[in-house]
């Protein structure tokens, strides 16, 4: 890099980054919760804790997954369409596109004149016309036509992973004593609550200790409710 040279640093998150944030995220507090109320209920046998949590675990990653393969797909047959009109209207309406090409460059202070060669030169090129179009009149970035399956598989896997962790000190040592094992969970899924916050705020840029702050706060929550519905329940 020469002296002088302007280093960008603008952080851009993947979608993947995105989807193993909310796979984490849920899979982190809500069999926690579970685990808490069931703990709190009294229950004994360790058993009936982790066959109820591993049954939500199976049936979060499931639901999550889902969603997220729902949710791209969505995403990606939005924009076929919107792209599929967008290409009649440039080939049948071309003096109404070419306006919107001018009005766009001319809200950032170019002048009538100025934008002239710049839509002529577009206009002559259909596809880039087009993608021009996509992305500065709709807004739309074209998905990865691969992007459904993938997040499908990252949400899931990424909730059964967070799930684990509040779930591993019934499975180490609560038949020998549940109330010592939901000391362990509460510490062991604060502790990853706390990594995950940190981790998610310098990955998104944001402040991380508000980040962390947040998504304690948000597994605290939940653990909180879900524990005093089961005192609540005879």
């Amino acid at each position: 890099m020469t002296e002088g040279e302007h280093l960008e640093e603008h952080k851009q998150l993947n979608p993947a980054v995105r989807d193993i944030i909310i796979g984490t995220s849920d899979g982190l507090t809500v069999p926690f919760a579970i685990a808490a109320g069931l703990a709190s209920a009294n229950v004994s046998d360790a058993t009936i804790i982790i066959a109820a949590v591993l049954a939500e675990i199976a049936a979060g990653s499931v639901s999550m997954g889902l969603g997220g393969y729902l949710a791209a797909n969505t995403e990606a047959k939005h924009y076929a369409s919107e792209r599929a009109r967008e290409e009649w209207e440039v080939e049948h309406k071309p003096d109404v596109e070419r306006k919107e090409v001018q009005d766009f460059f001319i809200q950032y202070g170019l002048t009538a004149a100025e934008t002239v060669p710049i839509v002529n030169s577009l206009s002559q090129r259909k596809k880039d016309w087009v993608d021009f179009m996509m992305r500065f009149e709709l807004g739309l970035e074209e998905p990865d036509k691969r992007r459904a399956f993938k997040s499908a598989l990252t949400i899931g896997g990424a909730y059964i992973v967070g799930g684990l962790i509040p779930l591993s000190p019934y499975i180490i040592i609560g038949h020998a004593d549940v109330e010592r094992a939901f000391v362990f969970s509460i510490f062991t899924t604060f502790v990853a609550l706390v990594v995950f916050g940190f981790l998610r705020g310098r990955v998104i840029g944001t402040d991380v200790w508000r980040s962390l702050a947040q998504t304690v706060f948000v597994g605290a929550l939940a653990a909180f409710a879900a524990f005093m519905l089961a005192k609540l329940v005879p």
